[in-house]
């Protein structure tokens, strides 16, 4: 459960509240160098305390790698890596040692492990998340070889969404604001918006959009391991994340096939493509060469910097004040994360397809 991929994989350890989070990464191919101030990048995306509209923990979240590079070129051995915890104010939990979060992984953690690390979550906590980051930087790198490129945006905060499709914006301007849309004018009313919950000690939902360019022709494999079923697992594996859907999804349901099916077409070079891309890039769980578009949802945080009801570990009813440094929106901070998982199941694809074409 702490390990994923199949030949590309990621092995992540660590709790929100312990000396450090890292982990390993096995199936890297030698040879490639890697850029550090890039991953760092990266990681600062990720990190807390990078603006207003975030948890103010401040994580400077400085990767040291131990392992599997030499003089800045992978080895092709396993590349350990940690990123100490530095800001951890374990305190602000005390309050919940013995009781339940609504809507967290308290109650199931306690009935699955009989016990529980309470102090942000242990193990539960998006803290975690850092790990997949660097494994998706690295995969990133490897990809960029390859000529595939991988963005992520949030295109919509409760009720304000981004009108347009993901080809109607510039995907290079996504980080022009801390909220990272890539419209400025529908980013400060999804920031405004952000501000607002915030004061109310409330929080707020969204959706981020995922895109994939150049993605090799031939990734995934029929039946149960469809490429939109890797992406799917690997995006619902993200806390917070409450759903995903990829090329029309459920906007299409209600449209007739004649205005759904992508019709095929050849270019002067007799280059197969088709003229429309309803499949977001993906026909019968199988890459097609266009571009992999999707979405995930992502629920409000569920702590409330209000005062709420929940039971103890006893089942006595009692109210709750959390404490603590919370953000009101993942949305911002989950869009790096988007991208770390999908350019893991690109990579992994990739790799498994290559073992099948020797």
């Amino acid at each position: 459960m702490n390990t994923f991929g199949n030949i590309y994989r990621l092995t992540s350890f660590g709790e929100s509240h312990g000396p450090a989070i890292g982990g390993v990464i096995d199936g890297m191919p030698s040879g490639l160098a890697i850029d550090l101030d890039e991953i760092q990048h990266q990681l600062n995306r990720r990190r807390p305390g990078q603006s207003a509209i975030v948890t103010a923990r401040d994580e400077k979240d400085k990767i040291k790698v131990l392992s599997g590079l030499f003089e800045g070129v992978t080895t092709g051995m396993p590349i350990g890596f940690i990123i100490e915890n530095a800001d951890q104010h374990s305190s602000d939990y005390n309050n919940i040692r013995n009781v339940f979060r609504p809507s967290h992984a308290d109650f199931t953690f306690t009935s699955k492990y009989g016990l529980r690390d309470h102090r942000g979550g242990g193990r539960s906590s998006a803290r975690e998340t850092i790990a997949r980051v660097v494994g998706g930087s690295f995969a990133r790198q490897a990809l960029t070889t390859l000529g595939v490129e991988i963005y992520a945006y949030t295109s919509q905060v409760g009720n304000i969404t981004l009108e347009g499709e993901y080809g109607d914006y510039d995907l290079t301007k996504i980080d022009d604001n801390d909220v990272r849309c890539p419209d400025a004018a529908t980013a400060q009313r999804m920031r405004k918006l952000i501000e607002e919950v915030k004061h109310d000690g409330d929080t707020m939902g969204g959706v981020i959009t995922g895109v994939i360019r150049n993605c090799p022709i031939g990734l995934g494999d029929p039946v149960f391991d469809k490429l939109q079923s890797r992406l799917a697992a690997a995006m619902m594996s993200i806390n917070a994340a409450k759903g995903f859907d990829y090329g029309m999804g459920f906007a299409g349901v209600g449209r007739r096939g004649s205005e759904m099916i992508d019709t095929f077409t050849t270019d002067n070079d007799g280059k197969i493509s088709t003229l429309s891309n309803n499949s977001g890039g993906i026909q019968g769980g199988i890459s097609n060469g266009a571009d992999i578009y999707f979405r995930v949802a992502f629920k409000p945080v569920a702590t409330l910097l209000r005062e709420v009801n929940t039971v103890t570990v006893n089942g006595e009813k009692t109210t709750l004040a959390a404490r603590g440094r919370h953000d009101p929106c993942v949305l911002p901070r989950a869009v790096p994360i988007v991208e770390a998982m999908a350019a893991m199941v690109i990579l992994d694809s990739y790799l498994m397809n290559k073992t099948v074409h020797l």
